[in-house]
């Protein structure tokens, strides 16, 4: 890998030093789309991402998720769509999905928490909650989310129902078990995503 592909890997990255195969393609595929699409090289040089991974996704398929630095989330989403596409051409017969990678941070044990009032406290974004519900919201970009609903199965396990915007039905519908799969990987925690059955006042 040439020293202008290996700068797409973020510095602070510990796959920087020993990129996977499948980072390395990446960071190849990205060089090589700057380089040879003119009208995306601006958009491009700049970013960077922080890892990435293949994941089986049923069927004998694999997605690819890129983990990106969370600064850098709203250069990727502004050439999302195009860059997806381009990059599944080169991956034929794999999803790619764009991810922040963010890092959950641990709740402060009692015995800490005095200690933790007075000096910081966590913040929001880090809670486990607010992580899981952040990665639902970049496996679907750009299609928006309208509602979530919480069933519980006759076994007693939960599902968590996710309902996306109508007018994006015919360009992700064939993702969706793609994003299931994905995001049970990452979470542990199962989730449909659907599109409205007629009315969405009910989400």
């Amino acid at each position: 890998m040439s020293n202008a592909a290996l700068n797409k890997i973020a510095a602070n990255s510990p796959s920087r030093q020993n990129p996977s195969e499948i980072e390395t393609s990446i960071a190849n595929a990205l060089y090589d789309l700057e380089t040879n699409i003119p009208d995306m090289k601006t958009s491009l040089r700049p970013l960077q991402f922080v890892s990435a991974r293949e994941i089986e996704v049923g069927h004998g398929r694999k997605a690819i998720v890129i983990f990106v630095p969370v600064p850098l989330l709203s250069g990727w989403h502004k050439s999302q769509q195009r860059l997806t596409r381009e990059l599944e051409k080169k991956f034929s017969d794999r999803h790619v999905l764009i991810i922040a990678s963010r890092r959950i941070l641990p709740r402060p044990k009692r015995s800490n928490r005095s200690r933790t009032t007075q000096t910081q406290k966590r913040p929001r974004s880090r809670t486990l909650t607010a992580v899981h519900d952040a990665i639902l919201h970049d496996l679907v970009y750009p299609v928006e989310i309208v509602g979530k609903r919480m069933r519980t199965r006759e076994d007693g396990g939960k599902l968590l129902k996710i309902v996306l915007d109508e007018k994006e039905r015919g360009g992700v519908d064939y993702r969706l078990d793609t994003y299931s799969e994905v995001y049970k990987r990452l979470t542990g925690k199962s989730v449909n995503f659907e599109f409205p059955q007629g009315s969405t006042q009910d989400y």
